[in-house]
């Protein structure tokens, strides 16, 4: 994987609207996850955890490139 690429996982009731590549996602250097998701056509509603390289990590942090984002919607159960 480059810099200017992430590596994302998209969970549970996301997984079908992960891009093909989505082991080498381009990027653009200092974009930020809520950013990502808007490019991806991905709805920022759904987007309840994300986690960066393992880290719980708000919307807004930006990415630099050769980061591992996973990303899960909110989940009920009980």
């Amino acid at each position: 994987m480059t810099p200017s690429q992430i590596q994302l996982k998209l969970f549970a009731s996301l997984a079908p609207l992960s891009p093909e590549n989505s082991d080498r996602v381009p990027i653009e250097s200092g974009i930020s996850v809520r950013e990502l998701l808007d490019q991806l056509d991905i709805p920022i509603v759904k987007a309840h955890l994300i986690f960066i390289n393992g880290i719980k990590r708000p919307l807004d942090t930006r990415l630099n490139g050769g980061e591992r984002v996973g990303i899960f919607p909110p989940v009920a159960g009980g």
